[in-house]
């Protein structure tokens, strides 16, 4: 049976460390740089994200959403470094089109916050399993059904990627052609959408059935299959974490004010 999340237990620390102290530090380590608004501590953040995906050996897996951010950011850096409302240095050239500096550094700015959250939010979804995270959440009170929604967001991607690649296979044994050319690719990819959407609706419905079956909607005291206990490092880390963050948020007002 293949999996539907991106999660794989790997063995490694990072996969025992609690869900929430992951979140604490998707928060901090994205809301600490916006608050200095500083290059250097976009750098830090980035280079951490980066620490903790090597260590965790979780980098190489992450590898594809690096690369897909890289094709965002260009468009990000063509079109502030020439159009930007701000521009007023000109940089460099090629040809006649000119490149500014204002422009390119508030496009460098938004690349770093978007490999930032990338790379954070890859520490959460590669090394935690959807189900821990919704299981938590009830816990601690809140609603199953935001739960659900948000375990259904982790899965939903690896998951049609899973009915992509069945559909693709299958169209294969029946002699379609889906490698060569772009034009050839893009042919065979009109009649790979529909079903693929279609069996993403279907996916829905069965589910939501099953978990009606399965008293999803019940009231009452709600049994858990597994428990997850904070470690000592759980808590010591989410408190520097939390300390950190608003002591950021500490020198953002005072530097408003000044």
């Amino acid at each position: 049976m293949k999996s539907i999340s991106l999660y794989k237990d790997n063995g490694t620390w990072l996969c025992r460390v609690h869900p929430f102290t992951k979140l604490m530090y998707i928060a901090a380590v994205i809301l600490i740089p916006l608050f200095l608004h500083t290059l250097w501590a976009y750098a830090v953040a980035i280079a951490l994200d980066v620490a903790i995906l090597i260590s965790g050996k979780s980098l190489k897996r992450a590898r594809a959403l690096i690369i897909f951010s890289f094709t965002i950011i260009a468009t990000i850096f063509l079109i502030k470094g020439l159009f930007d409302g701000d521009n007023i240095t000109p940089l460099f050239s090629l040809g006649s089109i000119v490149f500014y500096k204002e422009g390119l550094l508030k496009a460098l700015r938004t690349g770093c916050v978007i490999i930032n959250m990338l790379l954070s939010f890859s520490i959460l979804v590669l090394t935690t399993k959807p189900e821990d995270i919704a299981d938590e959440m009830e816990r601690h009170g809140f609603s199953p059904r935001l739960s659900y929604v948000i375990s259904s967001v982790f899965s939903i991607i690896p998951q049609m990627m899973g009915t992509m690649d069945t559909i693709t296979d299958a169209q294969r044994s029946r002699g379609m052609e889906t490698e060569g050319k772009l034009s050839v690719r893009m042919k065979a990819f009109i009649p790979l959408i529909t079903p693929v959407v279609t069996s993403s609706l279907i996916n829905t419905r069965e589910r939501a059935i099953a978990l009606e079956v399965r008293g999803f909607g019940a009231k009452g005291k709600r049994s858990y299959l597994r428990t997850w206990k904070k470690h000592k490092g759980d808590k010591a880390i989410t408190i520097l974490l939390i300390i950190a963050t608003f002591l950021a948020f500490i020198w953002k007002i005072i530097t408003w004010l000044i």
